[in-house]
């Protein structure tokens, strides 16, 4: 069962509010959706430590109950917040939001422990802590307090928290025109990105950070060849099939240390004939050549000096 926000306390939210101005209700819905993912962990851990030791009651048959005043508590804490705030700062400054109601969270999580779980997160902490996750798996597996119906909770804690606006919009319009103006520009209006297979969706006070990470971002290829490649793809095509990729020369081991773009392998040998002459004739005065091997070997090195000299 998922109670729908009137059932918490809300009114339903509307783009025109009450004195007939047209209101923007765009979100930063990145930080929404963390808020979001921290309530059920919180419904979680307050069914579990309420019920610990418990013979008739179980932390399912106490959810939507908890719920109800966990989501009373965070709204009556959030709103109390600023107030708090500018009574001992001065200041309406609300500081990072997820770290506000993450307190406000533990603050709830703590006063619904009754004795037995107060000694179980001291003594059997590990238990505790695996009871939480299964109940949480379990909340999710059954589409209990589903994320969307998180998210318009965590909404309306952050507008609580967020005296500044720093997170949401909140522009008024008196003229229907101007507010469909405005939502069509406004710097929390949700975007789709434009590379091919990404279906990232962000606010576009987030395009430039999205676009700066993109993995599905077409770029120059870092090593200035001719080919755009994909972001994601970058690092292994530059390493294995890129023809500015950096190479040793073919006659390394036997003297060149001299490295250079893959495409300019051939201009390099041809330039450099008479100092690759000299290594291998050098190897050859050098070496011993009893042995089958080193014939090989000196057999190969003259064949690639040959093949350069056509």
């Amino acid at each position: 069962m998922d109670l729908s926000l009137q059932d918490l306390g809300f009114q339903d939210k509307s783009s025109r509010n009450s004195h007939g101005a047209f209101l923007c209700d765009h979100f930063d819905a990145e930080l929404v959706h963390k808020i979001a993912q921290l309530l059920l962990p919180g419904l979680a851990s307050a069914c579990v430590d309420t019920t610990m030791g418990d013979l008739f009651r179980t932390p399912s048959s106490v959810a939507i109950e908890t719920r109800k005043e966990m989501v009373d508590f965070l709204t009556q804490k959030s709103e109390a917040h600023i107030a708090e705030s500018m009574i001992e700062e001065g200041s309406t400054d609300s500081g990072n939001p997820i770290d506000s109601i993450s307190d406000f969270m533990d603050d709830f999580v703590d006063s619904k422990k009754n004795l037995l779980s107060r000694v179980s997160a001291w003594v059997l902490s590990d238990r505790r802590e695996d009871k939480i996750d299964d109940f949480m798996q379990e909340l999710e597996t059954n589409g209990f307090w589903l994320i969307s119906r998180r998210e318009s909770v965590a909404e309306i804690l952050l507008r609580n928290i967020d005296l500044k606006g720093n997170y949401y919009c909140g522009f008024k319009f008196e003229n229907r025109d101007e507010f469909i103006e405005h939502r069509g520009n406004c710097r929390f209006r949700l975007l789709n990105c434009g590379n091919e297979g990404c279906d990232s969706t962000f606010c576009a006070v987030y395009a430039e950070k999205h676009d700066m990470g993109c993995p599905f971002k077409v770029l120059p290829c870092d090593q200035k060849c001719s080919e755009s490649i994909l972001r994601r793809e970058m690092d292994k095509h530059c390493i294995t099939v890129c023809p500015m990729r950096l190479v040793n020369c073919p006659f390394y081991q036997v003297g060149c240390r001299s490295s250079f773009p893959q495409s300019k392998i051939e201009d390099h040998c041809r330039e450099c004939l008479e100092s690759h002459l000299v290594f291998v004739l050098q190897l050859i005065h050098k070496r011993d050549a009893s042995s089958i091997d080193d014939l090989k070997e000196r057999a190969s090195l003259l064949e690639k000096a040959s093949l350069v000299l056509r």
